[in-house]
């Protein structure tokens, strides 16, 4: 039976009575599998625990005493159904009471009116907000029968290299969906953030803050396991070589050795220093759009009082994957049993900071497969996949004791805790500063001279031409200029990439020559403009004392 109530409780989400409807065993068959022999929670010790996430010895990862392989198949029944009832409703302008809304269904294993029978324990599935998160998806172009093939026709993905937060993550077959398990404090966080995440993407929906597509609850063995759906940063049909989860502090902020020890180890603030000292090169017009993206992304951030979000930042070599064997780079397949699903918008990391893709122009985003393109100190080339993570860290009172603790043992200033403005504009400055930058414009070699002198041109006694100064309107006299570029083939102006060839002894003694002759050409035409200056000096002040005797 479905049961329902309404408003947020202490004891957590409470829910209300939603009409919901019977899913169809078509659409529910996609997300069982057989698993008689399979034990849905955890008997074994756990040899490995982060927080809730535990590994046993046969290998097998458990949340909350919850096996994950029957946390994916609730997972998968839950959405299959609740995104099936809601396509019964009328689509309608988003209210307030919509964002504490929460609907709720009971799954028992033999099955229901309502629900299809399964291998798993009995548990509960909760939809927070189904209708806020309807117009979310709708917004970045997700139709609900793409979001539920996603999620829902293939077995979900766990990422095992999931960090030290003690979170699952799993992503969905075809690389779009990205599911976390959130804390209870997280995701009463995000619920209260609804409204204003609302208003923020009804502004502007191009950004690097993550994109929720979706908030749910399974309750499973006695305890409450919240998920969140995001869009996926790091494709895994792009090799990544080296990843960063940079804050702008750098109290701590290196990666241990048992991090290192990964196959794609997630780098610190000081490991950036450290290995890309001179920062990555941006055109620009990419460095601009992006800062501008950043500088209103933290605005929003601190406006919600929040900090200790971090830029995850994976970067890919192009020149290295042209350099590796083929069966290195590691492609994952995809499903070509129907026509690709159209793309979420703004989903890629060119596309939340320059909005719609560019055709025709001279950056096309399909050939960077969705990165920033970007050059560093060596000029290799390189893309970007970048997105802002962790926003919901608010600045409470554990948060400012967190803080004050370690600004009694550390400078205060470079913990990763702090104030959100604080945090805002220090998180800004470091990334445009330290890790982005512009690419230096090469100097024009056509502006040699300014603007308010005149030249005039003499033949020297070989031929070769001097350039000489003549007044400028305003009675100064500039500096002579010789210019040997005109009649020497072996110096090429304005191409700093060829090298000049070592002139001959013959040569040098020529070239001495010739600015010897334009030295004393110039020196003669000098001494006779001096000359008629001093002569006009004269006349003037025979004539001033001429006038002050009468």
């Amino acid at each position: 039976m479905a049961s329902a109530s309404s408003g947020p409780s202490a004891a957590g989400f409470s829910a209300v009575d939603p009409a919901l409807t019977t899913c169809t065993s078509s659409s529910a068959s996609g997300v069982k599998r057989s698993m008689a022999s399979e034990v849905p929670y955890g008997s074994t010790i756990p040899i490995r625990k982060i927080g809730h996430r535990s590994v046993d010895s046969t290998g097998e990862t458990t949340y909350k005493k919850t096996t994950s392989s029957a946390l994916k198949g609730a997972i998968q029944l839950g959405i299959t159904h609740t995104v099936g009832s809601l396509s019964t409703k009328p689509e309608r302008d988003v209210l307030m009471q919509d964002f504490y809304v929460v609907e709720s269904i009971f799954f028992p294993s033999e099955g229901s009116n309502l629900t299809p029978a399964h291998h798993y324990n009995d548990f509960r599935f909760k939809t927070y907000a189904p209708v806020a998160f309807r117009y979310f998806r709708e917004l970045f172009g997700i139709r609900p029968d793409d979001y539920l093939y996603s999620l829902c026709s293939e077995p979900l993905i766990e990422l095992y290299n999931s960090g030290a937060s003690g979170s699952l993550f799993y992503v969905s077959s075809d690389d779009e969906f990205i599911i976390k398990t959130v804390q209870y404090k997280e995701a009463e966080f995000l619920q209260k953030l609804l409204p204003g995440y609302y208003m923020n993407l009804n502004q502007n929906p191009r950004t690097l803050l993550p994109k929720f597509y979706g908030l749910y609850c399974v309750q499973a063995g006695g305890k409450n396991i919240r998920i969140v759906v995001m869009n996926n940063l790091l494709p895994r049909s792009v090799k990544m070589h080296i990843k960063y989860d940079l804050k702008g502090s750098t109290y701590k902020r290196r990666a241990s050795q048992k991090e290192r020890e990964k196959p794609l180890p997630t780098l610190k603030d000081l490991d950036f220093l450290q290995d890309i000292p001179d920062g990555l090169f941006l055109d620009a017009d990419m460095y601009n759009a992006l800062c501008k993206t950043l500088q209103r992304d933290c605005l929003v951030l601190q406006s919600f009082k929040i900090m200790d979000y971090s830029l995850l930042m994976s970067i890919h070599n192009i020149d290295h994957a042209q350099r590796e064997p083929l069966g290195s780079e590691s492609q994952y397949p995809f499903d070509t049993r129907r026509p690709a699903p159209q793309k979420p918008l703004y989903s890629t990391a060119m596309e939340s900071i320059q909005g719609e893709a560019r055709r025709g122009g001279t950056m096309e985003t399909d050939d960077y497969m969705g990165g920033i393109p970007a050059r560093n100190n060596k000029g290799e080339r390189l893309l970007l996949y970048i997105g802002i993570i962790d926003i919901l860290q608010s600045y409470r009172f554990v948060k400012k004791l967190e803080h004050s603790w370690k600004a009694l043992v550390h400078d205060g200033d470079t913990v990763s805790v702090h104030r959100p403005g604080f945090y805002a504009e220090r998180f800004q400055r470091f990334m445009c500063s330290t890790v982005f930058k512009k690419i230096p414009l090469k100097p024009s070699p056509s502006k040699k001279f300014r603007s308010g002198s005149s030249f005039s041109r003499r033949a020297g006694p070989s031929g070769n031409s001097c350039i000489t100064s003549q007044p400028s309107a305003s009675g100064e006299h500039k500096a002579q200029v010789t210019t040997k570029a005109e009649v020497e083939p072996d110096v090429h102006l304005g191409r700093p990439d060829v090298l000049p060839q070592t002139p001959t002894f013959e040569k040098i003694s020529e070239v001495s020559n010739v600015s010897d002759s334009c030295f004393l050409a110039v020196s003669e035409e000098s001494s006779q403009m001096l000359y008629e200056c001093s002569t006009s000096l004269e006349k003037c002040e025979v004539t001033e004392s001429c006038q002050s005797s009468y």
